[in-house]
């Protein structure tokens, strides 16, 4: 054992969806100072009873016991891989590593928390190499559903890891940039020592369709369309962006594009030569006024029915620069995220009394996956062939099939190996086994706070600001007020304080009041402008913030 030891800590995306972040940690022979990198750092959207929450992070508590992290090396640009770096980047210096527009994302995200100047930022591309500590790395293009996706080959006195991130197989992407399976392959003529590999679709047989394969359908919708076409994707998904775009000026379409996050990402698409537009391609939505409804398309965020999302204040007829009409077409060219069919439900419906013709997933061809099926994940086996193999970013089952399918295809049973988030596999010349785990969880965020009090497992502004539950009722097809609302608080508002009781109650009342009647009735809407109204007021009123948490209830 004179090589020393690996260490292979999840501290999340094992047994979830999100919060990817992985630490591999080297421990030399002899006792000497140990090093490690992290591979992703993403947060968590919160699941619908996490009232208040605005994000989930990683538990960095084994950070602060053991801190010897000398690099975050990034594998693409999703949220659930970079969203949580700035909360990192506040407790720790640590250098970072990612490809041009996977960094681009993250210099945005780092500017808007002040943290850009102090952070270290390396940048790498295909097949390059580079040294961290006894770390040897190198990145293996991947295709995923969104550009710039790569592997991660680590090589280590003990052996080479290969981490595969977020992937697919596919052969046309429209891009160009296919999944290096031939550099795979090389690696596994040489011998790998560990598969961490992506474990989302495991349930899906087959493989995935091409990207290129919705050409032919979204160029049928675009064709076929006697008004305004909008596409709602998710605002990275620049494939699927510049598809829509070149069908578009091929049909004789100007293209607007709607909301912040999507102006900022085909920005950073175009500085780092993912999309080349002409100036007279994009058009601003503030001039659609005066043009042809058949000459226009629009690409918008929302497509997960998020309440202030741009497609949401469309289809409630509460955007202020964008109308639908009857004809216009709507598509929702993404996967219905579980958790999210009733939200997404009541958007469609909007969309319908719009009179706007729907395309969406359940009923046509316009969206394909961007990770592995069970024949990809096999060949993803096949290729590397590990000595080793352990299942990532996935929810327990999908861990427990792709431990399945691995042994199927010949590793052997006892070198596969299922983690949950905090425990540990360590690997030596001896072999490998599972210690004691360490300590890992979820941190839960309340974003309206500066980032030193986000951290609202210490809740350090609950206890100086208090809290606020509104209650009401609001009738199901009218949206009208039925009962309340009721203010509730703690540690905040007091009995004696009516006059500040009763605006506030006010203040809920002219919020309900002014909403378009689809807004009304859309309770996740009604949740969001209560709550920030409610906010709003108490900061402006009496320079307070406390948490607000909405009940609302139909009748």
């Amino acid at each position: 054992m004179s090589e020393g030891q690996l260490r292979i800590i999840p501290l999340g995306g094992l047994g979830e969806i999100g919060l990817n972040f992985m630490l591999i940690e080297y421990r030399p022979a002899e006792g000497g100072r140990p090093s490690a990198i992290a591979v992703d750092c993403g947060l968590m959207f919160p699941e619908q009873e996490m009232l208040g929450i605005d994000v989930v992070i990683p538990d960095f508590s084994y950070l602060h016991q053991h801190y010897h992290l000398q690099a975050v090396i990034f594998t693409h640009g999703h949220e659930d891989h970079i969203g949580a770096l700035p909360y990192l980047l506040q407790e720790f210096d640590v250098p970072i590593y990612g490809t041009p527009f996977t960094l681009g994302l993250i210099r945005d995200k780092l500017a808007e928390r002040g943290l850009l100047e102090q952070t270290t930022i390396h940048e790498f591309r295909a097949r390059q190499e580079w040294q961290v500590g006894p770390f040897h790395i190198e990145g293996i293009p991947v295709t995923h559903s969104i550009v710039d996706a790569s592997a991660l080959a680590i090589t280590t006195p003990l052996g080479t890891i290969i981490h595969t991130g977020d992937f697919k197989i596919d052969h046309t992407p429209i891009d160009d940039r296919q999944t290096d399976l031939a550099r795979l392959a090389e690696w596994g003529e040489r011998g790998v020592l560990l598969l961490l590999a992506d474990s989302t679709n495991v349930e899906r047989p087959g493989s995935n369709p091409s990207e290129r394969s919705l050409t032919r359908p979204l160029e049928d919708i675009i064709a076929q369309s006697q008004g305004k076409v909008l596409v709602a994707t998710f605002a990275s998904h620049i494939h699927r962006i510049r598809q829509v775009i070149d069908l578009s000026v091929k049909q004789g379409r100007a293209v607007g594009v709607v909301g912040k996050r999507l102006v900022g990402n085909i920005g950073i698409a175009q500085d780092t030569g993912h999309l080349s537009l002409g100036s007279d391609i994009l058009i601003d939505i503030g001039q659609l006024a005066g043009r042809d409804p058949q000459t226009v398309t629009l690409l918008t965020t929302g497509s997960q029915g998020e309440p202030m999302s741009a497609l949401s204040r469309i289809a409630a007829d509460a955007h202020p620069q964008v109308r639908l009409a009857a004809g216009d077409t709507v598509v929702l060219s993404s996967r219905v995220i579980p958790g999210n069919e009733r939200t997404i439900a009541r958007l469609l419906n909007h969309l319908s009394r719009r009179g706007a013709d729907l395309f969406y997933e359940a009923i046509s061809c316009v969206h394909v996956s961007g990770h592995a099926c069970q024949d990809e994940l096999r060949l993803m086996l096949n290729l590397v062939r590990p000595r080793y193999f352990v299942p990532i970013h996935g929810e327990y089952r999908h861990l427990v099939r792709h431990a399945a399918l691995a042994r199927q295809v010949g590793v052997e049973p006892d070198q596969v190996f299922l983690l949950e988030n905090g425990q540990v596999l360590e690997i030596d010349r001896e072999g490998a086994f599972q210690t004691d785990p360490v300590q890992a969880g979820r941190v839960f965020v309340d974003g309206l706070a500066g980032i030193e009090e986000e951290l609202i497992r210490d809740r350090r502004h609950m206890a100086s600001d208090g809290i606020v539950v509104a209650v009401l009722s609001i009738a199901q097809h009218t949206g009208e007020l039925v009962s309340g609302p009721e203010l509730l608080s703690r540690g905040f508002l007091t009995v004696t304080n009516g006059e500040g009781l009763r605006e506030a109650k006010d203040v809920v009342r002219n919020t309900l009041s002014e909403l378009p009647l689809e807004s009304r009735t859309d309770i996740g809407t009604v949740k969001e402008q209560v709550r920030l109204s409610l906010r709003r007021y108490f900061r402006r009123t009496l320079g307070r913030r406390p948490v607000v948490l909405p009940f609302v209830t139909e009748m």
